[in-house]
């Protein structure tokens, strides 16, 4: 059995910035990834936005991952020469109704430390879009868009040239905690069994299952995960918009808003299905139901335009329909085990916390929700 310093299992967003802050830090670190590549998980599936940390509760982990992981990340992609676009969004109010709930969110976001929107009437917002439809809109300037995919190679070179090593198809099948260390039992090519100083779980919708084959993890300190899907579709044709435009936010989700890719390209989403099993179809007839939902802020919208995309799967610890959830990041204060850090529920604005994330697990600091 060999030992190693540090082992992150899981190579998205967060597991490779995990990786590369304790690499910097000059810790050995094996990454442990079951699929073939890195970011075929969550992080390859979101809209790719730089969220600026505008909806959140006040106190909860992730509205400070967020709003720091912001900043870390656009400096981040300028060192790096990741390609991203601080292009804005219109968060819109498209009934009078609703003014009440934009200004909710106006006063959430300064409680937040988010300062730079900017309140539009309906005739300014018309000016810097004019196919939109609304009442009034609020301007979020510091949100924007990131190749999710070059994001994550320039973190997963960045670690490699501090030492990390990565084995990628190579499952964890399970585990147990020792007295001086926790062993790690994978699967794959070559089956291997490794002693680690230090184990950071961030397997997005494997962590929970991880840790349950950890044995002497505590079953009833793992969350439960609950699998709620979103479905995106493109537009067809290039839509007349430069800016992400947000409705008002939905039980569970923020509501079918429109996105844009780095070229330009519209896509919609996401919903919010409750599934029981990882399943990433997109049926297109689902469509059908996105068009009333545009067309409250895009009357214009072309009929039968709406092509599937791709899907998504947060992984929720809340029941189907409760109240939103902090990200949980367990650390020995919350299940007295000194090698250990899970890391669940992490979900959208998981990728734009994702540096903040791996600061805070490589400082070993404790968050509980």
């Amino acid at each position: 059995m060999e030992k190693v310093d540090c082992i992150v299992i899981g190579a998205g967003a967060v597991g490779l910035a995990t990786a590369r802050a304790l690499a910097r830090a000059g810790r050995e670190v094996v990454v442990l990834e079951a699929e073939q590549g890195i970011g075929l998980g969550i992080s390859s599936r979101s809209s790719e936005v730089i969220h600026a940390g505008i909806y959140y509760p006040t106190g909860l982990t992730k509205t400070g991952l967020c709003v720091a992981g912001r900043d870390l990340l656009y400096q981040f992609c300028a060192e790096y020469d990741v390609p991203h676009q601080r292009c804005g969004k219109l968060l819109v109010a498209t009934s009078d109704d609703e003014i009440s709930k934009l200004r909710a969110i106006q006063a959430q976001a300064a409680a937040n430390g988010v300062h730079d929107l900017q309140p539009l009437t309906r005739a300014q917002a018309k000016e810097m879009e004019p196919a939109l439809h609304c009442v009034a809109a609020v301007l979020s300037p510091s949100t924007g868009i990131v190749d999710s995919a070059g994001y994550m190679s320039a973190l997963l070179g960045d670690a490699e040239a501090h030492g990390a090593m990565v084995a990628l198809a190579t499952p964890v099948v399970g585990g147990s905690v020792e007295p001086d260390g926790i062993v790690i039992e994978a699967a794959g090519a070559e089956p291997m069994t490794l002693k680690a100083g230090f184990v950071v779980n961030a397997a997005g919708l494997g962590a929970q299952r991880i840790a349950h084959n950890l044995r002497g993890m505590p079953a009833e300190l793992i969350p439960p995960l609950h699998l709620a899907k979103g479905n995106y579709y493109a537009l067809g044709s290039r839509a007349p918009f430069s800016h992400l435009i947000y409705p008002m936010p939905e039980k569970g989700g923020l509501g079918v808003h429109l996105t844009l890719d780095l070229g330009g390209q519209a896509r919609f989403g996401p919903d919010v299905e409750w599934i029981d099993e990882i399943d990433y179809s997109v049926d297109p007839h689902r469509a059908d139901s996105f068009y009333a939902a545009i067309r409250r802020y895009w009357p214009e919208l072309p009929e039968d335009s709406l092509q599937p995309a791709y899907a998504g799967i947060r992984p929720k610890i809340e029941r189907p329909g409760g109240p939103g959830t902090d990200f949980l990041i367990q650390t020995e204060q919350a299940h007295g085990i000194p090698h250990l850090v899970n890391v669940f529920g992490v979900e959208s604005p998981g990728l734009t916390s994702s540096l903040a994330i791996a600061e805070l697990v490589a400082n070993r600091t404790a968050f509980q929700s």
